[in-house]
């Protein structure tokens, strides 16, 4: 079709030129002349500040090339951040002007303005002269606003500028406009390829949802081939390469993949693949006469929308080619695992295809430790382990510098990825463990970039870093590390001070803290800078956190060191010294009082000195004193902090409240105070500024006052306080409700309803009763409340429990699935208070309703239901249930097939229940029903439900008899599921024990014949748990059973042979002192040759089997075995016999000497000893 136009339009052209001719007006124009002379309309790009003068520039000498003009933006290795590109900046910005990005609004885009022509720019900008920019990249041919045509007929000479468009004279409103469509799919990105300058227009099929053109959006992300523009024409355009996805994070390359893969499938058909769908016979017809396509990118057709992951496709066949292949270029030869797009820029020189050997050898290295890198990062586990294993031994061959030059920039990466950087943290680990201190040089660098992984939001960031720099401090030295941080402890940044001090107390912890004291103390009293000092004492705060009870043999040298920091002229010292102080305390808990002698005084005077944070700091080293102090001190010094505190109860400050909070938990915990005092001085005020909305609403807040007022509550007593609070339940604001119902159950169940009154309960059940009706978000913290409330009063319940119920009954048959699962729940806490408020009447009916509701469709309500129905069935018994045990089992069968966790617990707990105390009231047929049903649930994750089903299985053949059951369990030894085995031969094994093991044997012993590995290997397991649940009772079977171990331990089979082991082991142990020595004398004749298996699983399973024959047999007999191979001339024969005779001198020593060879005497050498001797 573009064919056909441009002809079109160069034949109508042709015909103009012929009529122009023949009239005469057919002129020759010089064109240079033309656009010398005419002024040419320029964008606000082709403005320096050279051409027009600003206020902040005259004109003069031709200025300086711009950062974008003059260089390729790249990445520094150490200079600069790490993903800050150079060239960043905005175009068009002059070095005096600000360079904010609303402040250059080109000319064009806001109505009303300056006409295109027009190039002065106005003297003062407004912020809200700009036209919103889009989010999508700036494009080669679109780089102004929103109701711009793309044009793609710029020549080199036309640079970027705004496009006239035929209403340019007019105001433009923005409803002449149609609204631009998003672009779901922009690409990162954002370019699109220059098409024929020839074309006058673009087609509505040329435009994809990701703003590219067919073929723009390569695999790797690399400009397809051709020339790469440059020039003016190249400051728009944005290829999107691998370098710019520096700053992206995993999830946007996930987004910008998925993007290019969308771009693949949308893009429109070339003429060859149409002419290849179609039939013979189509041809393309030519557009009609005066033809014109929509300019207006808003206007454009967007392309059919691909469907996005689960919509429902339909079906189509797979063709080669559909989906985006990596491209080579890409990608590094050889052997090495995927290069991801933001890796790039680290493992670059691996795309390039050089030979090795002719490379100097620096270079050569250093490719071989990015290989590594790249194994390690971004390969399989083999490839991971074999390179971690060559990078580690090879590391002092590499040199420290190649080493951390590589690893160190990766590790700074913004798109590393949590395991990446656990890969990265043990590759630094082994190679410092072998580089030892050859690291001394590069210390630096790697605290620069581990340093911050210490205040790391995320744990095992912070663990790793703190691994790292104890590698490190054990490599370099307590000198080096010195050395090489203390410039950082007076620096001026605060951050930097922060992660020093960290990093110090982490060297403590490595190095031991006695090493680090004296540099300690001359920090502690810098007299150069308070930065010094704040930053030692922080060292020694950070060291007590870190190290906990460690610090307590060095604690008078640690308060010595930081105690003159108390009186420092600085407030952000004295304040980081009274912090460090509670650090110390904390650790110290609860010893070293008579350590914090020497700062008791300057904290007193400290409480009375200071205001805000200082005092905030005081108090919290108080508050952690007063604990480890005698009783009588205690009381004293809580009277005297408690005028401060109760000044600061009414602080508006939030940290404040919560140090002021602790404390007073603290203080009220200590032995030596009364709770005569704490009811007078401190309770009144407490409630008074403490128990508001305010504080329901801040979580820490919130519980800091439940946990400070359930430690007063063990103190004055439950009533004083409950009596307190108990009108509160009824209050308007759910979360203040809340944390009433929190603080009640946790003072009743530490302290029980003993001294609740007549009029307090009621009172209480009357609130529990409002506030569990009236929440509109079910908490677990109203169920925990109401079930802890209802059985601490226990039998003076009774009286409520009808209202109870009625509640209970109504919240079960409400729409919303949380209301019925927490009634549910509900009734399973209270059950047991039913009971014994001989309620069964009642809890018949909710036996009743609850059995009417098994049909719930949402598995939690589901789960909760049966959980009630449990507890009920345990606490009325079988015989008075409601419905009946008949009519209930039934029912409960089919949802045995349910899969949620849930439910399956809940349910085989139910039946399990059932089956163990009634199973009279169900046919065998219903029970092997549900037999066939248990097996399914031997699959399952959790082990509370295996368990559960095993213990099922007894019950059930209890109840009718082994043989069917059995049959059952034995056909399912076939599966090829080894969970689904293990836990079938274990109910095996319960089977027997319950039913007696010789109903269980002569089936099991049979199945044995069967000559498939899955099936014998579960026999032997079912012998083993067997033996070791019937004990002693083994000893009738251990004859019938020994032909059956003896084929299984000749075996070729190792799995055979453990197992077998295993039963062997289990069997000596339990026949122990009962005569069967002829038996396992025979057996450990088979059980012997094993003795030099390397299967880790055959030799544990050996020492194990000749531990329980040496209980059996006696130590003397495995000995006899043992001194055989003991000085045997091969070192792998000796190592096995001396491992066995280590074990035997550890559980038989005094049993051994009677065993020991009779040696003879030697000429002088006496060895005999005469009993005579043994007294003397």
């Amino acid at each position: 079709m573009r064919e056909q136009m441009l002809k079109g339009e160069e034949h109508a052209l042709r015909k103009t030129i012929v009529d122009r001719a023949k009239d005469g007006t057919l002129e020759v124009s010089d064109t240079s002349k033309a656009a010398a002379a005419a002024p040419r309309k320029r964008g606000r790009w082709d403005q320096t500040t050279g051409d027009t003068p600003t206020p902040g520039h005259q004109a003069g000498p031709p200025s300086k090339k711009k950062t974008w003009e003059a260089e390729t933006p790249n990445v520094a290795r150490w200079e600069e951040t790490p993903g800050r590109q150079k060239g960043g900046e905005t175009p068009g910005a002059t070095p005096s002007q600000s360079t904010r990005m609303w402040e250059a609004t080109p000319g064009h885009a806001t109505p009303g303005r300056e006409t295109p022509g027009h190039t002065t720019p106005s003297a003062r900008r407004n912020r809200w002269d700009e036209t919103p920019k889009t989010d999508r990249g700036e494009t080669p041919g679109h780089n102004s606003g929103w109701a711009e045509t793309p044009r793609t007929d710029r020549g080199a000479a036309d640079l970027i500028q705004e496009t006239p468009t035929p209403a340019a004279s007019k105001r433009r409103s923005r409803w002449d406009e149609t609204p631009a469509a998003q672009t779901p799919g922009a690409t990162p990105s954002g370019a699109m390829t220059p098409t024929t300058p020839h074309t006058p227009s673009m087609t509505p099929g040329m435009m994809t949802p990701g703003g590219t053109t067919p073929g723009s959006a390569t695999p790797g992300g690399i400009t397809p081939g051709g020339t790469t523009p440059i020039g003016p024409r190249a400051i728009g355009m944005a290829t999107p390469t691998p370098g710019q996805l520096l700053n992206m994070t995993p999830e946007q390359i996930h987004a910008f993949r998925w993007e290019r893969e969308i771009d693949e499938r949308n893009r429109p058909m070339t003429d060859e693949e149409l002419n290849s769908l179609f039939p013979p016979g189509y041809e393309i017809l030519s557009p009609p006469q005066g033809y014109v396509p929509i300019r207006t990118p808003a206007r454009k057709l967007t392309a059919t929308p691909t469907p996005m992951i689960g919509t429902p496709q339909g079906f189509f066949m797979q063709k080669e080619g559909m989906t985006p292949k990596h491209s080579d270029e890409s990608q590094p030869k050889g052997n090495l695992p995927l290069l991801k797009p933001e890796d790039a820029q680290y493992f670059d020189k691996l795309l390039q295809d050089v030979d090795e050997d002719s490379l100097p050898p620096e270079e050569q290295k250093e490719r071989r430790i990015m290989k590594l890198l790249l194994k390690i990062k971004n390969g399989t586990p083999p490839m991971r382990k074999a390179a971690l294993r060559q990078i580690t031994d090879k590391a002092r061959e590499f040199g420290a510098g190649p080493l951390f030059n590589q690893i160190l920039p990766l590790l700074m990466s913004p798109t590393l990825e949590d395991q990446e950087r656990h890969l990265l943290v043990k590759v630094i680990d082994r190679v410092l463990y072998k580089l030892d201190d050859l690291v001394r040089p590069y210390v630096h660098k790697i605290l620069v970039v581990i340093e911050p992984l210490l205040i790391d939001e995320d744990y095992y960031a912070r663990v790793e870093g703190r691994e790292i720099i104890s590698n490190l401090a054990k490599a370099a030295g307590l000198a080096t590390m010195i050395s090489t941080m203390r410039p950082d402890i007076d620096n001026i940044d605060e951050y930097v001070r922060n992660t020093t001090a960290r990093a110090f107390a982490v060297v403590a912890s490595a190095l031991g803290i006695p090493s680090l004291l004296p540099f300690l103390k001359a920090v502690c009293k810098s007299k150069k800078s308070w930065q010094a000092r704040h930053t030692g004492i922080k060292i020694v705060q950070q060291i007590a956190i870190l190290m906990g009870c460690a610090i307590l043999p060095h604690l008078r040298s640690l308060v010595e060191i930081i105690e003159h920091g108390l009186g420092d002229e600085q407030q952000k010292v004295r304040t980081i010294t009274a912090l460090a102080l509670a650090a110390l305390a904390e650790a110290a808990t609860p010893y070293g009082i008579e350590s914090f002698d020497s700062v008791l005084k300057p904290l007193w005077r400290g409480i009375r000195q200071h205001r805000g944070k200082g005092l905030a700091a005081f108090l919290k080293a108080i508050g952690y004193l007063i604990p480890l102090m005698d009783g009588e001190y205690a009381d004293y010094y809580t009277r005297e902090v408690m005028l401060i505190l109760i000044r600061e109860f009414q602080s508006p400050d939030e940290e404040m409240k919560k140090i002021v909070l602790k404390v007073v938990k603290q203080c009220c915990a200590t032995d030596g105070v009364e709770s005569g005092y704490i009811k007078e001085e401190i309770l009144p005020n407490f409630f008074k500024h403490f128990w508001n909305h305010r504080m329901a609403l801040d979580r820490r807040n919130y519980r800091q006052l439940v946990d400070t007022t359930v430690e007063i509550a063990n103190k004055v007593g439950a009533s004083e306080i409950v009596n307190r609070i108990v009108d509160d339940l009824k209050d308007e604001n759910e979360q203040y409700r809340k944390m009433v119902m929190e603080t009640i159950e946790k003072i009743m169940a530490n302290l029980g309803a003993a001294d609740i009154d007549s009029r307090l309960e009621e009172q209480l059940i009357d609130g529990i009763l409002y506030a569990f009706q009236e929440q509109t978000t079910e908490d677990v913290v109203m169920l925990n409340g109401f079930g802890t409330i209802v059985n601490a009063l226990g039998s003076r319940v009774k009286v409520y429990l009808p209202q109870i119920c009625g509640t209970i009954l109504w919240r079960l048959n409400n729409k919303s699935a949380k209301v019925r699962q927490q009634a549910a729940d509900l009734i399973s806490r209270i059950a047991v208070v039913m009971k014994t408020c001989q309620e069964e009447k009642l809890m018949g009916h909710l036996g009743v309703v609850l059995y009417e509701y098994l049909g719930e469709e949402y598995p939690e309500v589901l789960g909760s239901i049966l959980g009630a129905l449990k507890g009920i069935v345990n606490v009325i018994g079988m015989h008075k249930m409601n419905p009946p045990i008949k009519d209930l089992l039934p029912r409960l069968t089919p949802i045995l097939k349910n899969r949620h966790e849930k439910v399956q617990e809940n349910c085989i707990d139910l039946v399990g229940r059932i089956a163990d105390r009634g199973p009279e009231y169900v046919g065998p047929r219903e029970w092997m029903r549900i037999c066939f049903e248990l097996l399914e649930l031997l699959k399952a994750h959790k082990k509370a439900i295996r368990r559960a089903t095993v213990n099922t299985f007894g019950y059930i053949a209890k109840a009718i008899g082994p043989h069917d059951v059995l049959a059952t369990l034995l056909n399912n030894l076939k599966v090829q599921e080894r969970q689904n085995r293990v836990c079938t031969t274990v109910a095996i094994a319960i089977v027997a024990e319950t039913c007696s093991p010789f109903t269980v044997l002569p089936g099991l012993m049979n199945e044995y014949r069967v000559p498939e590995l899955n099936v014998q290997n579960g026999v032997l397991k079912s012998l083993s748990f067997l033996f070791e649940y019937i004990g002693e009772m083994g000893k009738d079977y251990i004859y019938a059973v020994t032909p059956l171990l003896e084929d299984a331990l000749m075996d070729r089979d190792l799995i055979h042979r453990q197992t077998a082991c295993a039963a062997i082991k289990h069997m000596a142990i339990g026949v122990y002192g009962f005569g069967c020595e002829d038996a396992l004398i025979h057996l450990l004749n088979y059980v012997w040759p094993n003795i030099f298996e390397t299967s880790p699983h055959l030799v544990q399973a050996f020492m194990d089997s000749v531990e329980g024959l040496r209980v059996a047999l006696g130590p003397l007999k495995i000995l006899q075995y043992v001194l055989q191979g003991l000085f045997h001339p091969a070192r792998k024969v000796r190592d096995v016999y001396w491992k066995i005779y280590n074990n035997l001198y550890i559980g038989s020593q005094d049993a051994l000497v009677a065993g020991y060879p009779i040696i003879n005497n030697m000429g002088n050498n006496v060895y005999t000893r005469d009993e005579l001797h043994y007294l003397i």
